[in-house]
């Protein structure tokens, strides 16, 4: 069975994952363009990446070894669902208190789970199977964390200063946490690619 992550998350120097108000992810999300190496995207909302040669690498074997996603309905909906599909082409899991009327039934794109962060990342892992499940977004990877179902953290630290915002594991409720690592560092073009398993 793979591992619970929470992917590549992009995070800025000074620790966060979006700016004040929603703001600076036109600056976090810069690598995303800065390299020669295209990586597609199954979202038709979502142009396909240009990233350095190290960044696809790492982004390639992590994506091919992916095989659900876990989401929260917030980035759900500031998405717009990503016009249909998720742009790493796999199910996503959408954690959610009322399923959207617009999707009366779950489809190979979107499954809606109303019962709560475990019951979430173990339908995951059911589409999932022998690959790995990613909690993407800070609140999903936080409460992950906090249940104890979190086995990897991915960070993307990108070299800008948002100066405040929402932090990846904001208003954590057990701290403290220690991770081993880093288990890799992969330097590419505008980002710094990280991953630490979480200690049991």
């Amino acid at each position: 069975m793979g591992k619970v992550t929470t992917g590549a998350t992009t995070m800025s120097l000074d620790g966060y994952i979006a700016g004040p108000q929603e703001s600076g992810f036109d600056l976090l999300f810069q690598w995303y363009g800065s390299g020669d190496v295209e990586i597609p995207s199954a979202s038709r909302d979502v142009p396909p990446f240009r990233v350095s040669a190290a960044s696809a690498e790492l982004i390639e074997q992590e994506w091919q070894n992916t095989g659900a996603l876990v989401v929260g309905r917030h980035l759900y909906d500031m998405t717009n669902a990503w016009g249909g599909r998720h742009p790493m082409d796999v199910t996503t899991v959408v954690l959610t208190h009322r399923r959207p009327q617009d999707r009366p039934t779950d489809d190979e794109n979107f499954v809606f789970v109303t019962g709560g962060i475990e019951a979430a990342v173990a339908r995951a892992k059911e589409l999932a199977g022998e690959k790995d499940v990613v909690a993407n977004g800070g609140q999903m990877a936080r409460q992950c964390l906090e249940a104890g179902l979190l086995d990897e953290v991915g960070i993307a630290l990108v070299p800008v200063v948002l100066g405040g915002g929402k932090k990846l594991f904001d208003e954590l409720g057990t701290a403290p946490v220690q991770f081993d690592g880093p288990t890799a560092v992969v330097d590419g073009t505008g980002v710094t690619h990280l991953r630490y398993r979480v200690r049991k």
